[in-house]
């Protein structure tokens, strides 16, 4: 069949993957002019260590991720409250644990499909006309064509879901936070391996040092409204950043600083995607359109290449029947998805504690507890009880 992938982050490039393997034609489909370099970190382990592996990329991915040997909070001095050492929950999940730039692991996910899927750059999928045969579909620039089906793999602000299932709101699960990430070049002070937290009631500023001496800056603050929305040009976003975390200690009037500097500040609420159906006719959502968990599940790449393995290997096994292989796709994910989220909604108070008791409490709990303790609680919360399914060997490839 031949099928329409509206966004090309993590959970887009996967499904083209497995489609071209299963012998599908996919077309990707990305309003950026390129493929996206750089981003924030995101944790490869479980269920998503698994799936690089699957495609084959894992061994990159070992050599350009970071195994972080230290995670500290400061206090406004910049005088150390509390550590952890990540290395523990690498060692207690058999060492398939690896910390990567999202950029990364886009470009691995990209080399593994270049030459092979058609991708167009810098357009975005404009309408969609479902017909009893086939879809119809205008862009914003490319002339329309027409399609078997259409995925959208196009995140948190689906077009194709809004397009297909309505307007966000009814599905948005808004966790009263926004977060930013910001890469700089040249920073100092830089430790390397060390994540570093700055924490205040409903506000917290981090860094951490790349390679190629650059350094990665998140901040997250709560929000208890969204308001009018989050800014969309660099100047509106920089003003708001600015005012939020005005007043901050530690590093923070150097990091707000360091934002005039550059040319692209990522900038968005926390939220969860929480719908009854990922398809409709021959429409289906995968990643963060269907079901984003937010930040705050750590596992969101991890869950978006299984989605698309999950996808791809039920179009196969159906052949042209793309209702069964919906239907399949829907109940074999929907019930590990949902208890994501759930764990997820757990992890909100220490992400971003909203009080002074809330961070001693947090900073005491980590100095006293051991790593390991602290690591198995965690690897207990985020087990997964699913067992993949082995599409090859059904397929006999």
């Amino acid at each position: 069949m031949k099928i329409a992938i509206n966004g090309m982050g993590i959970a887009g490039p996967a499904l083209a993957y497995w489609l071209h393997r299963f012998g599908h034609e996919p077309t990707l489909i990305e309003r950026a002019p390129g493929p996206r370099p750089g981003g924030y970190l995101v944790d490869c382990w479980g269920l998503g260590y698994d799936q690089v592996e699957k495609i084959g990329i894992l061994p990159e991915l070992l050599e350009l991720g970071y195994h972080v040997q230290e995670v500290q909070w400061v206090n406004a001095a910049g005088k150390l409250s509390a550590k952890f050492n990540p290395e523990i929950l690498r060692h207690m999940a058999d060492d398939r644990f690896v910390t990567i730039e999202r950029g990364d692991l886009a470009m691995a996910l990209y080399r593994k499909i270049e030459g092979k899927v058609e991708m167009i750059f810098g357009d975005s999928i404009a309408t969609i006309d479902e017909k009893e045969d086939r879809v119809d579909v205008t862009f914003d620039q490319a002339p329309p064509r027409s399609f078997d089906l259409v995925v959208g793999a196009d995140g948190l602000h689906s077009r194709v879901r809004e397009l297909t299932f309505g307007p966000m709101a009814p599905f948005e699960k808004y966790l009263g936070m926004r977060v930013a990430a910001v890469e700089v070049d040249g920073y100092r002070p830089r430790d390397e391996l060390t994540f570093i937290s700055h924490t205040e009631p409903g506000r917290q500023v981090s860094r951490f040092s790349k390679r190629e001496d650059k350094t990665l800056f998140l901040l997250g603050i709560r929000e208890p409204r969204v308001g009018p929305g989050v800014p969309h040009t660099e100047d509106e976003k920089r003003e708001e950043l600015k005012r939020g975390f005005a007043g901050m200690g530690w590093e923070s009037p150097q990091i707000l600083e360091s934002l005039d500097h550059m040319n692209h500040i990522y900038y968005d609420v926390v939220s969860q995607i929480h719908m009854e159906r990922w398809t409709r006719g021959r429409v289906a959502l995968i990643g963060d359109a269907a079901a984003c968990l937010s930040l705050l599940a750590g596992e969101g790449t991890g869950m978006g290449m299984l989605e698309a393995y999950v996808l791809a290997g039920e179009l196969a096994l159906a052949g042209n029947d793309y209702p069964t292989a919906f239907r399949r796709y829907e109940e074999r994910l929907q019930p590990l998805i949902k208890t994501k989220q759930k764990n997820a909604l757990k992890f909100a108070p220490s992400f971003l504690p909203q009080g002074r008791l809330a961070i001693l409490v947090r900073n005491v709990i980590t100095r006293i507890l051991p790593a390991r303790a602290v690591a198995r609680i965690a690897l207990m919360t985020l087990k997964d009880d699913f067992v993949s399914p082995e599409y090859e060997k059904q397929l006999n490839l």
